[in-house]
């Protein structure tokens, strides 16, 4: 088998070697465990407390989670292999602790890194409606005048066309394909607009 082709022969085994190979085998399975966790969707991230208010409120910064569960799992698979390896170079006991920890740190910053840049990339898909005003835009759906209704306008938002309610306080309603402009957000959700010229 194959596995058994990766595990050493217990009894010829050293102690010292022994404890990385303690330390290895249960953090590779949840490891792997883990990353198809984590690439077929779920979230079975669990966060260590590391006393930092968790509250995020809109158009904070993601913060770099260098405490969880996945980058501590990380640090101690790659801790044990690394440590395995240098065993069998022959380098000293102190050393090979040494380094093998240096290549857990490594692996927690290069896991907190990816997270936290595949978190900002998610977070730069979000649309924040704040980001629509002073835009100007065209009228996809007539908007009545005096907030009597609501239309809809279509304008460029973060890089991408977005179909969005309006209401105005424009006397007249605004007609299709005519311009506006953006002068503020209404509840989060929609944009009151006047028509470009007024």
């Amino acid at each position: 088998m194959f596995i058994n082709s990766i595990l050493p022969n217990w009894s010829e085994v050293g102690i010292f070697e022994q404890v990385f190979w303690v330390i290895t085998i249960p953090a590779t399975v949840v490891f792997l465990i883990l990353l198809a966790l984590t690439i077929f969707g779920s979230d079975a991230d669990v966060d260590v407390d590391t006393d930092v208010d968790g509250d995020i409120s809109d158009g904070d910064s993601i913060p770099f989670q260098f405490l969880s569960l996945k980058n501590i799992v990380a640090f101690f698979a790659v801790f044990g292999w690394s440590g395995i390896g240098f065993i069998n170079a022959g380098l000293a006991s102190w050393l090979v602790i040494l380094i093998a920890f240096i290549c857990g740190l490594l692996m927690m910053v290069l896991m907190a890194s990816l997270f936290y840049f595949m978190s900002k990339l998610a977070e730069s898909g979000t649309l924040n409606m704040k980001n629509a005003v002073g835009k100007l835009g065209e009228v996809y759906l007539v908007i009545p005048g005096n907030r009597a209704g609501i239309g809809k306008v279509q304008l460029n938002v973060q890089g991408s066309l977005r179909t969005l309610d309006a209401i105005t306080d424009d006397a007249e309603n605004i007609l299709t394909s005519s311009i506006i402009e953006v002068l503020e957000v209404i509840d989060d959700q929609i944009l009151l607009v006047k028509k470009q010229g007024r």
